[in-house]
């Protein structure tokens, strides 16, 4: 039933942008925007055959447009799901005769329906593959001159890997079961191990979990773990677990209470008990530009003071920069690095580590939907400046030269090769459109000479020439050729009592236009006379606009 109205399945055909009104329309606009548009298209002001036809095709169209958008019913199924919504035989979706409000509320059931239905076929995969690179060869030489080494080649070696993997499968709408699996090698021994994780929610302030396990190196292992919101403010998690192996039982407890300390900030208190007993304090911050971290923990062995801090780039590309200091015990660790979105769905970032007694790292990370690849490359155990130097440049050139030789000339291409299939599924309804376009130019010629007149007459709005696509301004693009079809016409023919304006909204489905770019970025360029004085504005494709304005005034001397 639902499956009936997939979003892309929706017809294209904008009622409200036919009728150049908003989306939060009252009656009373719906009703003067039909008007005039019926004045316009009546078949019976004209006389010949061709052109009656088409004033009949599009006087029912914007007839249609009307009975639909001016019927609460009709209108609150069309917001919903769009024209095909109202061409269901019988409207088995929902009842006609329900209210607006009770109609979203239907939608949104038959929604969590088809969720329901999704989550029943999701397995929602996650893996880690992590492949730890020994290159301390590079910049930690022995003096010593071995016979095996007189020329040779610096040593490089991978001398740990760590592969796991998890897979949810829904078993109701509140149960789901978890089964994961981990293996792992350090200098050629290693093992793995299996858990399965049955979770069921309990109601909406929380949810429980038992986890069995077995692995080759640690023994079976049982567990359970427990979360619960406390106040809409505060949650806290409870997980207690029990490791058999060859020397006895091992149980191990961890608490953790969470608190919004304001709508950014995250306060946690954690409580471990076991075999690596500790207690960690810390404050997260998290906002649109920032990420800011700072935590203390005292245990048994690791007791250490930490402070991170990430920003956020406003860009398409989502860059983030980061940094952070970790001391401790065990000695004091800096961190900087970087990361990116590449693609879609894939995400690549660069850390390097420089820290005592540990030298210097670098950490490579690719994200890749819900996969992760990581690679930890050791450099040298000592404080090197050139390891430095060259864990830092290294990454940034490397990535800056693939970036232009291989990522953007493939996205690129991709995007070339969705356009194409974009445009060669609407053609027909392009031409279509294109058609009904050129029709209702000829039908408003008699009424854009009439509103020059009028216009000319007190000095008023005169478009002199408008077009409507591509546009291409940028020199480094001048290779592409512009798209852009002229709608000097249809514009005049919108203008009233000397202004012209039109809603937030795409402008291709406006009467005499139509999309000339399917799939690309478009704007409007109209270049209009008001009182006698030139002016000129280039306006975005859904952006609204209302002119004449004083901004758009060309100055004498330009």
């Amino acid at each position: 039933m639902a499956s009936a109205l997939d979003d892309d399945e929706i017809c294209n055909d904008d009622y409200y942008s036919l009728l150049n009104v908003r989306r939060e329309a009252t009656q009373e606009e719906l009703k003067a925007a039909y008007r005039r548009l019926c004045m316009l298209y009546h078949p019976d002001k004209h006389r010949d055959p061709e052109l009656k036809r088409q004033a009949e095709a599009l006087f029912n169209l914007v007839h249609e447009a009307y009975e639909v958008l001016s019927e609460p019913q009709a209108r609150a199924i069309y917001d919903i799901y769009g024209k095909r919504g109202l061409d269901v035989d019988g409207w088995e979706v929902v009842e006609r005769k329900r209210s607006p409000a009770e109609i979203r509320e239907e939608y949104e059931r038959l929604q969590r329906e088809r969720e329901e239905r999704r989550l029943q076929q999701r397995t929602n995969p996650k893996g880690t593959i992590s492949v730890g690179i020994d290159a301390t060869d590079l910049f930690d030489r022995y003096e010593e001159d071995y016979e095996d080494m007189v020329g040779g080649m610096p040593h490089i070696e991978i001398n740990r890997m760590h592969i796991s993997q998890s897979i949810e499968a829904p078993l109701t709408t509140k149960d789901t079961a978890v089964l994961s699996g981990s293996l792992s090698t350090h200098n050629g021994t290693g093992g793995g191990t299996i858990n399965l994780a049955l979770r069921r929610v309990t109601s909406t302030k929380g949810w429980g979990e038992v986890e069995l396990g077995a692995g080759d190196t640690h023994g079976p292992l049982f567990g359970m773990k427990i979360f619960r919101n406390l106040t809409p403010r505060c949650f806290a998690t409870a997980q207690c677990g029990l490791q058999f192996s060859s020397r006895g039982v091992r149980p191990g407890v961890t608490t953790v209470l969470a608190r919004h300390l304001d709508k950014n900030t995250m306060g946690y208190l954690q409580w471990r008990w076991g075999t690596q007993s500790s207690m960690n304090t810390s404050v997260v911050r998290d906002t649109k530009s920032s990420h800011f971290t700072i935590a203390v923990q005292l245990g048994v062995p690791h007791t250490f003071m930490m402070m991170s801090y990430q920003y956020k780039f406003q860009d398409e590309d989502q860059t983030k920069i980061k940094g952070s200091v970790k001391s401790g015990f065990f000695g004091t660790v800096v961190e900087y690095g970087a990361e990116r979105k590449i693609s879609r769905h894939s995400v690549v970032g660069a850390t390097v580590s420089v820290g005592v007694p540990q030298g210097v790292s670098l950490k490579i990370k690719l994200n890749r939907a819900s996969q992760t690849y990581f690679f930890p490359i050791h450099l040298t155990d000592q404080l090197l400046p050139s390891a430095v130097f060259y864990a830092t440049v290294g990454p940034l050139v490397f990535y800056l030269a693939i970036q232009q030789l291989v990522i953007r000339p493939y996205l690129r291409a991709q995007k070339e090769q969705e356009l194409e299939k974009q445009r060669e599924s609407s053609a027909s309804n392009i031409a279509k459109k294109k058609q009904e376009a050129e029709a209702a130019v000829l039908l408003m010629q008699e009424s854009v000479r009439r509103i020059i007149e009028a216009e000319e007459s007190r000095m008023g709005l005169i478009i002199l020439n408008a077009w409507y696509g591509k546009f291409v301004t940028d020199n480094s693009r001048k290779h592409e050729r512009a798209k852009v079809i002229d709608i000097t016409v249809p514009l005049q023919c919108l203008v009233k009592d000397s202004k012209l304006i039109l809603t937030e909204a795409s402008k291709s489905g406006l009467p005499g236009f139509y999309d000339p770019c399917v799939g690309e970025e478009k704007s409007l360029k109209v270049l209009y006379q008001f009182r006698g004085v030139m002016h000129q504005v280039l306006s975005g494709d859904t952006e609204p606009l209302r002119i004449p304005k004083q901004s758009h005034r060309i100055d004498s001397d330009t």
